[in-house]
């Protein structure tokens, strides 16, 4: 059977995305998510999402990893926004369910804005933090992120105890005058990748958490890109916690299910 499938990225972050609302998709077939996501054998990319339908939302985001695992995905869900709208499944202003849970989104000239979930939970090991923005994500401050292996280090903390079950994405992020720079390894890619939305957001919570940074408006620098984190401080935790940046689709195409 052949499918017609989407290509867009988000700061360099890329997905693939089906139109899922006939629910022709096996969701069960794991193996052909894995596929799909193969950057040598497959189309390629960062992660897998079907876009369905909602009764009483503008449409429910499945989200896969490039292992087939399941997870929220900032980015990902910036990029479904964009191609939803273009279907006419959404308007400007919506709201949809994501694999964590409901989120309010927005498009608007400054590209695509999601609302995070609130954060109660900061653990902190060190130096370092821990918490969790749809992902586990933890945070190490460095100095200069150009000179960090990010694959190397990362995957010592992402195997590491408590984590080495479920894994968690780690974020090496650096303050500037600017804001902060991050480079990121994410589990189920099990690689650095040019952006992670949920890892950016995890950075500017903590770089706030720790007085790093004072402003609630913060620019976060990726490697694909530039994003933006909103947030509001209340009490121990954040909320009204929103990533905005650009989406953008690279081709479309047909592919044999």
């Amino acid at each position: 059977m052949q499918t017609k499938f989407y290509k867009y990225q988000g700061t360099g972050n890329d997905f693939i995305l089906f139109d899922n609302r006939s629910l022709t998709f096996n969701k069960d077939n794991t193996k052909r998510i894995q596929a799909l996501c193969d950057r040598k054998f497959g189309i390629g990319s960062d992660g897998l999402m079907l876009l369905e339908s909602h009764n009483d939302m503008d449409f429910k985001l499945v989200f896969y990893n490039p292992d087939a695992s399941q997870s929220f995905c900032g980015n990902g869900t910036r990029c479904a926004v964009t191609l939803a709208n273009r279907l006419g499944m959404i308007g400007n202003n919506g709201t949809i369910e994501a694999t964590d849970g409901i989120h309010d989104v927005t498009i608007d000239k400054n590209g695509v804005g999601v609302h995070m979930r609130d954060v109660s939970e900061i653990r902190t090991y060190g130096n370092d933090l821990w918490l969790n923005t749809g992902s586990p994500h933890y945070i190490v401050f460095v100095d200069d992120v150009n000179k960090v292996d990010v694959v190397v280090e990362g995957r010592k903390i992402r195997y590491a105890e408590p984590w080495a079950q479920a894994g968690t994405n780690v974020n090496f992020v650096e303050v500037d005058n600017e804001g902060l720079k991050i480079r990121t390894y994410e589990r189920g890619v099990e690689n650095e990748t040019l952006s992670c939305g949920t890892g950016v957001t995890a950075a500017a919570i903590a770089a706030h958490y720790t007085g790093k940074i004072s402003t609630n408006n913060i620019k976060v620098t990726t490697l694909g890109g530039d994003l933006k984190v909103d947030l509001k401080k209340e009490g121990n935790g954040y909320a009204n916690i929103w990533l905005k940046g650009p989406a953008v689709e690279v081709f479309e195409g047909v592919v044999n299910l």
